[in-house]
């Protein structure tokens, strides 16, 4: 459950793709006047750059515990609905109705942990995201500078020529 959460760590707003169609209908009226753009793929720093993978393995390490805890739950829990299961035909209605409402404060104790878990887990996710994405910003205004761009963008989901995507610069700057 912790990786499949974790892995949904590459997940940002398009906000980007809207400039991009503006301005590729506009393209071809400027398209000799010198301009020089770049591309750079948030996706591919999210899962490539080093700053990423210490955040991921930072987060698995700092949830493993709680994430251990949540499964074994989940196995006792079952494990006792399933003896419910069987024992039900052997035992008197009041042992029924006692253990029902046993299992049932099991369940919403479990439910409620659950959701703190993603609560905390999605918040220390978006705040090890914005630490990387500050430094690929950085990475990617020192390339602009260096290389003279006039504008780059950052996202992904849009054709993009592979001759003006300027990721595996900004991933050698982070991976430093």
């Amino acid at each position: 459950m912790l990786k499949s959460l974790i892995k949904s760590f590459t997940s940002l707003p398009s906000a980007a793709l809207l400039a991009v169609c503006a301005l590729s209908a506009a393209a071809p009226a400027h398209a000799d006047d010198g301009s020089k753009i770049a591309f750079v793929s948030s996706e591919r720093i999210l899962r490539e750059a080093n700053p990423a993978k210490a955040a991921q393995s930072k987060i698995e390490a700092e949830f493993s515990k709680r994430d251990k805890e949540l499964q074994d739950q989940a196995a006792t829990l079952k494990a006792k609905a399933d003896k419910l299961d069987k024992d039900s035909a052997v035992i008197s209605d009041s042992e029924r109705t006692k253990r029902q409402r046993e299992l049932g404060d099991l369940d919403k104790d479990f439910q409620r942990k659950q959701r703190e878990f993603r609560e905390d887990l999605n918040q220390r996710r978006n705040e090890e995201l914005a630490i990387v994405l500050e430094r690929s910003t950085k990475a990617i205004k020192q390339i602009a500078e260096a290389e003279k761009y006039d504008m780059v963008f950052q996202e992904g989901g849009v054709y993009v020529s592979p001759r003006i995507d300027i990721t595996d610069k900004v991933l050698k700057i982070l991976n430093k």
